[in-house]
């Protein structure tokens, strides 16, 4: 059976946070999420824009500043969220940067590292005792086809390098990174026994704001190619986090348009590479990511039925 927007379920009551909303196929998540009755939180660089959005987009609606591309952003943000809610059930993290115009992260990261993975990451741990206890939710993170171009060792030197600004494969590791984490969450709230689910989405290939950095002169061809023959709307390109946010049988592992190599089509269990199932390298980039980022994951079981959920912050342990 095609799964399609008809197919999402009332989402009434609960709450739900998009990063990179100001824009594609963030935009078009956030606005389906809304219309369908969650309270989003539009986390956005640009306060501006994302207030743009949440008129457009209608429905319940709040505004959330996030730069990604600093840590210190991305724990004022997870404070803001705290401040304002005691549970949060759906967390896409879709936000991302590909070929920026600035080589390091505020935190002196690899900017694609630093941003699509790492700012993800921490982002994640701040926010995850808000969840644990919450049935039904469920982290997706968005990764993309070009996982399959991330090679070489994921390491704390190639993290702080301040090559691979135009680099397909530094974009490519960063997208790896997404697929491991995403993998890595699952096991490890399995073993917790925690109600959240970890899932991974990749919309394929849309002409979003993401292809407006500058690439590599060689990739521009190719590019507009891909363009005309094989991209489709945001729209469409959605589908696949929407499914893996709200879909109530839901399929383990990755999502993925179906027709066109993966590129375009209805959301369908997608494949990944073998480096992205790799169990090892999937803890060992855990590990690297809580030492780069400071943020230690501290997990939350489900509570035993007609017991309060009971937080544990991810930062310091505490419970309450």
């Amino acid at each position: 059976m095609t799964w399609s927007i008809a197919d999402v379920p009332d989402l009434s009551g609960r709450t739900a946070l998009v990063t990179g909303a100001s824009g594609g196929i963030g935009r078009e998540t956030a606005r389906v999420l809304a219309a369908y009755g969650a309270h989003v939180v539009l986390a956005c660089r640009s306060a501006e824009r994302g207030r743009a959005v949440a008129e457009w987009a209608g429905g319940s609606t709040e505004v959330l500043e996030l730069d990604l591309a600093s840590l210190d952003s991305v724990r004022r943000a997870a404070a803001r969220v705290r401040d304002r809610h005691r549970r949060l059930d759906l967390l896409v993290n879709n936000a991302g940067v590909m070929f920026p115009s600035y080589r390091r992260t505020a935190d002196g990261f690899e900017a694609h590292f630093g941003v699509n993975h790492l700012g993800h990451f921490a982002l994640t741990g701040l926010l995850l005792d808000l969840m644990t206890g919450v049935p039904g939710s469920r982290v997706v993170t968005v990764g993309s086809l070009a996982h399959r171009a991330g090679f070489g060792r994921l390491d704390a030197d190639r993290a702080r390098s301040g090559a691979g600004r135009r680099s397909v494969t530094a974009y490519g590791r960063s997208k790896l990174a997404n697929l491991l984490f995403a993998r890595e969450l699952r096991r490890r709230l399995t073993v917790a026994g925690a109600a959240t689910l970890s899932l991974a989405a990749h919309p394929g290939l849309s002409p979003t704001a993401l292809w407006h950095g500058d690439p590599p002169a060689l990739l521009r061809p190719v590019v507009a190619a891909g363009m005309r023959w094989l991209a489709q709307p945001p729209e469409a390109a959605a589908l696949p986090s929407l499914r893996a946010a709200t879909d109530p049988r839901v399929p383990d592992g990755c999502l993925g348009p179906a027709q066109r190599f993966g590129c375009r089509g209805a959301p369908v269990p997608a494949r990944s590479s073998r480096a992205a199932r790799d169990t090892e390298v999937q803890a060992r980039l855990w590990e690297l990511s809580e030492e780069l980022t400071g943020v230690r994951y501290a997990f939350a079981s489900a509570p035993a039925p007609g017991e309060p959920a009971v937080g544990v912050c991810p930062v310091t342990g505490a419970r309450g």
